[in-house]
């Protein structure tokens, strides 16, 4: 027995095994809340969403076009209220209309204005990029075209979103049949030519909807508009179904999309709680860059007559009406095309950066 307690110790010399019997109690206490902590090494807890988040704020070009769009949006919101001209409505003294106020250089006044800043002492609010050739103020019609096409492309890509995401979820989730027969309809719609489609529906839903809403509160906004609006319904989801549908084919399978079924799980539950919110990443990125092409189609169409009902304008509808004035006026193409770009440039950045911050493939 001495001898294996021998041999023990032996091929325990060079351990790192504590021999207890050269210790008492003395030599060991308990750790103190401190020194417990110290030992506490978990990570704080994230979710998908901050740490999406974390890697924008890193993204200084994305943090930028997220500044100034901002900015544009406060601009255009807040401006109307202080510019006291109308986007309809001729540059009116007294309440008469000022004839002379017409194809006005930025930043001066009319005879008349000059006349009655002079009779009364009163400072009037300058034309900050002049008069039109009907006499309207072209500074807040650039604001209030800026505000129609940013409404376009938001409203457009909330409809894309919806319609897209609820079917490509629903042809993803059941696959088989379901799926053989709705994706036949997104090929047939994806393989007809967009404008061509955007121009014809665009000319006979116009014809149609015009007396419809004559009288209600879509009046403002034409036929032309409400067109538009279906045409988008109609056509431009089907690319978020089919991002949408891969997404979910790849993830249905997995163990915990399994685990739901065995249980019982409604099939609108799973989809709900456990498999659009696996695949967000791509609704975001794919959501943020349909904005800028709405708006770019909205300017397109404006600008061959089929976007907005006069008097209301927007950007691109400003582009066709300065074609007029381009060699006398150039800024009047300029400033609409600059806002244009900026927009759609920013947007673009927006995207790229929240594709880089929320897709799982490039992190």
């Amino acid at each position: 027995m001495a001898d294996n307690e021998t041999t023990y110790k032996r091929r325990q010399f060079l351990s790192a095994q504590i021999d207890l019997s050269k210790f008492n109690k003395k030599n060991f206490e308990k750790a103190t809340d401190e020194e417990k902590k110290q030992q506490d090494v978990m990570g704080e807890s994230s979710t998908f969403l901050k740490d999406g988040m974390r890697r924008l704020r890193k993204n200084h070009m994305a943090m930028a076009s997220i500044i100034v769009l901002a900015i544009l949006i406060v601009a255009i919101i807040v401006i109307p209220m202080i510019v006291p001209y109308s986007y309809s409505d001729m540059v009116t003294l007294d309440g008469r209309r000022d004839g002379t106020a017409v194809n006005l250089a930025p930043m001066r006044y009319s005879t008349r204005e000059l006349q009655y800043m002079k009779e009364t002492g009163k400072n009037l609010f300058p034309h900050i990029l002049g008069t039109d050739s009907l006499g309207r103020d072209y500074f807040i019609r650039v604001v209030y075209g800026t505000r129609v096409s940013l409404s376009v492309g938001i409203v457009s890509a909330i409809m894309v979103l919806i319609i897209g995401v609820i079917y490509g979820t629903i042809s993803g989730y059941f696959g088989g049949k379901v799926d053989l027969v709705m994706m036949r309809i997104v090929d047939i719609i994806y393989s007809l030519p967009d404008m061509l489609i955007i121009i014809l529906l665009s000319v006979v839903l116009n014809a149609r909807l015009a007396p419809l809403i004559k009288g209600t509160v879509f009046a403002k906004l034409g036929g032309n508009m409400l067109a538009m609006f279906i045409v988008f319904a109609l056509l431009y989801w089907v690319g978020m179904a089919r991002l949408v549908r891969g997404q979910i084919l790849s993830i249905k399978n997995n163990e915990y999309i399994l685990a739901a079924k065995a249980i019982g799980t409604p099939s609108g539950t799973i989809m709900r709680k456990h498999i659009v919110p696996n695949v967000l990443s791509i609704i975001i990125i794919t959501t943020a860059l349909q904005v800028p092409s709405a708006i770019f189609t909205e300017s397109y169409l404006s600008f061959l007559g089929l976007g907005v009902s006069l008097p209301m304008t927007s950007l691109g509808s400003l582009a066709n009406e300065a074609r007029q004035t381009i060699s006398s006026a150039p800024y009047r193409l300029m400033v609409p095309a600059l806002v244009i770009v900026l927009i759609v440039l920013a947007l673009n950045l927006i995207g790229d950066g929240l594709r880089d911050a929320f897709d799982s493939k490039l992190n």
